[in-house]
């Protein structure tokens, strides 16, 4: 028992330094220039995301925006019995990337990434580019078309091609903002020092 202690704890230690631990969101969420500044780590998880998937910088923060504007330990909003008492949530949907449980599991099992957390920025974009990537396979969206990737990413790969999101208005418009949004972040990420 000793000797499982002696290597537990220094390995507990070690995977404890490993995480990314500032959960604070950027004060300049419009520009993705100052958002880097503040937040450096958050622009080597990016560029860790697009070497190893190929995603365009822009478009998973600018879907990450419009799901948690950079909240780490963002839900969706509560469901109420007789209007008062707090009865579940409306999805299971968390942290960063509001990655749903079966979505988070199918992503950990498919890519063996086992000790990733949804509310760690560096696993959230590591699961937007598993994402994307795969929404371009079964879909074949393109990765800088942030417009569908962003309807794909909220009706799931069955719900796009399906076209549920066609009788949704409020859904396309929110996708034409993402679509801005992705586009803005473009254009500033081009002149960042």
């Amino acid at each position: 028992m000793r000797g499982l202690l002696l290597f537990l704890v220094p390995l507990l230690l070690l995977l404890g330094g490993c995480a990314t631990t500032d959960t604070s969101r950027p004060h300049d969420l419009a520009n993705l220039c100052a958002i880097f500044r503040e937040k450096p780590a958050w622009h080597d998880a990016a560029i860790k995301a697009h070497d190893k998937w190929g995603i365009p910088v822009p478009v998973p923060f600018a879907i990450m925006y419009q799901e948690s504007t950079f909240r780490a330990e963002a839900r969706p909003p509560r469901y109420y019995f007789l209007g008062i008492i707090p009865w579940g949530r409306v999805t299971s949907a968390y942290g960063y990337a509001q990655a749903e449980d079966n979505t988070w599991s199918d992503y950990k099992r498919e890519t063996g990434a086992w000790f990733v957390s949804r509310d760690d920025f560096s696993d959230s974009m590591d699961f937007m580019g598993w994402y994307m990537t795969k929404t371009r396979r079964l879909t074949g969206v393109p990765f800088n078309d942030a417009y569908n990737q962003y309807l794909s990413y909220h009706e799931g790969w069955t719900g796009y091609r399906r076209g549920t999101y066609k009788s949704k208005a409020w859904l396309m418009r929110v996708a034409r903002i993402v679509q801005a949004r992705a586009s803005r972040f473009a254009a500033q990420y081009r002149y960042c020092p």
